[in-house]
């Protein structure tokens, strides 16, 4: 959940010779034309699975990291790019050959020996090692690799994965995974999905990690240090894993306490769990200066409230299994997180959904929250204001007075189900809306709340 949000500072080029190429082929984009992110992402391939293996170490070059990726040529290749932040790359290899590479601030370029046909699956194997950057986003937000007093924290919202790994770091481009992470004894690592295999040798301590359903690379999270580590089922059976930094593992208590019902509440409300495990990461007040819903287990940065649990747990459905295409659709994210938690509140003691909705269009016509429509950020620095949050919640309310409450909380499960584990854009969902509700006029919701300027003349 963050409150404020393409980086400020650029790695001095790094140019290797590149191999000559006999190919017939074209260059991969560089940069998949995303409005607010343009160098993010590259075209000319579909990243399928991403295998890093990364020893973390104390002192000034803490990471060395080795990432194989595999993925898929959507046109014939003579070259492709991957999004990396600093770091030095030592050697790139693909299919077992040697490979020319160049750096170019965010890009490293790989040229390898033969075409990439169209459709061929190819690995690349990307070797580097150098202190991950701490990325200043435009909002002034930080992100990327994030020391702490006992390790770091690595979150990727919106650009901050390329510091710690070489990848297609666009939210259209997901994979599965699998971390491995060798730290100091006496450390823990925690990543996404599940922990297959713990071992300690020689002094330290390897964690493997395995993501099996597709993810986004900016939920892709790593946490390294001191953690109370919690493991369990829920009621229905479902794998929890928490890490929580002993410094609040007393504040924590009641809220973690409560995730096993919060699961129960939001599955009966958006359907089936979409991943295979859930959990949380707790780390120190100030460790990063939000909330984010990393995949399968979010990160908080202090003890959690429970409106924040409930709103971070929501966006697995909304968010990290239903991913917008770009960050312009981010409001298919928050819109539906802070819903979640209007409708909590309303089930749990607290004002009706209705009498939420109220206060925010009492709000005055100069107020933030009517600053941009939801639909349409007025720039990178903005994607995570409060029209994106408030307002893209009160369009999903405007829907819901629109097409009735039955038809409404259908709407929650049948559209994270229709588009599981897939990418969709805010033509995609209204488009939805549309087709499950042909007798009803959705054209003022969309003109007026989602991508009207202003404050609306009535609720």
């Amino acid at each position: 959940m963050r409150s404020s949000r393409l980086s400020a500072a650029l790695a001095v080029p790094l140019v290797v010779a590149l191999a000559a190429c006999s190919s017939s082929g074209t260059p991969g984009g560089k940069g998949v034309g995303d409005e607010y992110f343009p160098k993010i992402g590259n075209g000319g391939y579909d990243a399928k699975h991403y295998s890093l293996d990364l020893d973390y170490n104390l002192g000034g070059q803490p990471l060395t990291g080795r990432a194989d990726i595999t993925a898929t040529a959507t046109k014939d290749l003579s070259a492709f790019s991957f999004d990396l932040l600093g770091m030095t790359v030592h050697e790139v290899t693909v299919d077992g050959h040697k490979a020319g590479f160049k750096r170019d601030g965010q890009e490293l370029t790989v040229r390898p020996n033969v075409t990439l046909e169209e459709g061929t699956t190819f690995h690349t194997v990307v070797s580097y090692s150098g202190k991950p950057e701490k990325i200043t986003d435009p909002d002034e937000s930080e992100e990327g690799w994030l020391p702490t007093d006992d390790g770091a924290l690595a979150l990727g919202e919106p650009t901050g994965s390329m510091a710690w790994f070489p990848g297609n770091h666009t939210p259209s481009d997901k994979a599965s995974y699998d971390v491995r992470v060798s730290v100091p004894d006496g450390l823990e690592a925690v990543s996404n999905g599940e922990l297959t295999k713990r071992s300690t040798a020689g002094g330290r301590t390897t964690f493997n990690w395995h993501t099996a359903q597709p993810m986004a690379s900016y939920v892709a999270m790593l946490a390294i240090g001191k953690y109370d580590i919690k493991q369990y089922k829920t009621p229905d059976g479902l794998p929890v894993y928490t890490a929580v930094d002993p410094s609040q593992a007393d504040a924590s208590k009641d809220v973690l306490a409560q995730l096993p019902d919060v699961m129960a509440w939001e599955t009966k409300m958006f359907g089936p769990f979409p991943f295979s495990s859930t959990g949380a990461v707790v780390d120190k007040n100030g460790a990063s200066g939000y909330a984010l819903e990393t995949q399968n287990r979010p990160v908080f940065p202090g003890s959690p409230s429970i409106g924040s649990l409930v709103h971070e747990m929501s966006h697995e459905w909304y968010g990290d299994s239903v991913t917008p295409k770009s960050w312009r659709d981010m409001w298919l994210n928050e819109g539906f997180a802070t819903y979640a938690g209007w409708l909590w509140g309303a089930d749990h003691g607290g004002d009706s959904v209705q009498a939420v909705f109220d206060r925010q269009y009492a709000k005055p016509a100069d107020d933030a929250v009517w600053s941009f429509p939801p639909g349409k950020p007025s720039g990178a620095d903005h994607i995570s204001d409060a029209p994106v949050y408030q307002r893209g919640a009160m369009v999903l309310h405007e829907i819901r007075k629109t097409i009735g409450d039955a038809k409404f909380f259908a709407l929650l499960k049948s559209w994270p189900a229709s588009h599981r584990y897939g990418n969709a854009d805010t033509a995609d969902f209204t488009k939805y809306v549309e087709q499950q509700n042909p007798d009803k006029n959705l054209k003022p919701v969309w003109d007026v709340w989602l991508y009207g300027k202003g404050k609306p003349a009535h609720p």
